[in-house]
């Protein structure tokens, strides 16, 4: 469900995903506010999502998605200070991969995360989100922006091509 900007409410994602499976894998991990560790840990999450991800392109779609959140939560909410702690939460079932990332930082202003409003630019920042939301079923923001929550919806395992 969409709010009044359009954009999806993590909690609507989180509880749909709840909903969609009984049987549902939880993992949550916590990393050093640290840019040139992000690959490392980024690494960390996607063993968990491999293991109930069957398909390889998902994994890819994930892992670039994931690697943009974390590197955001790393950058901009932590600003690359290793005393801050990034959050990441992940919920696999049979139909979905739900990862939140979460830093200390004050968030963005959210209506540069609108679909609608998003124009081409040559800007240094601000692709990432166009980037995550292609790559993912659906994308949210709380808490200001300084939370993001990503879910991809999973081929069904008699789908995949092995």
């Amino acid at each position: 469900m969409a709010d009044a900007s359009g954009l999806h409410k993590p909690e609507t994602i989180r509880a749909q995903a709840e909903r969609a499976d009984a049987e549902t894998a939880w993992q949550e991990f916590e990393f050093p506010g640290v840019l040139a560790n992000v690959a490392e840990y980024r690494d960390k999450v996607m063993e968990f999502v491999a293991e109930h991800c069957p398909d390889e392109g998902d994994q890819i779609d994930i892992l670039v998605a994931l690697q943009e959140a974390m590197a955001n939560a790393a950058l901009h909410g932590c600003k690359d200070d290793p005393a801050k702690t990034i959050r990441c939460t992940v919920s696999a079932g049979e139909s979905d991969i739900v990862i939140s990332v979460r830093d200390p930082g004050p968030g963005f202003n959210l209506a540069l995360a609108d679909p609608e409003k998003y124009q081409l630019t040559t800007l240094t920042h601000g692709r990432g989100i166009v980037l995550m939301r292609s790559l993912m079923s659906e994308v949210a923001f709380a808490h200001h922006g300084s939370e993001i929550v990503l879910r991809k919806r999973l081929q069904p395992a008699d789908k995949v091509l092995k």
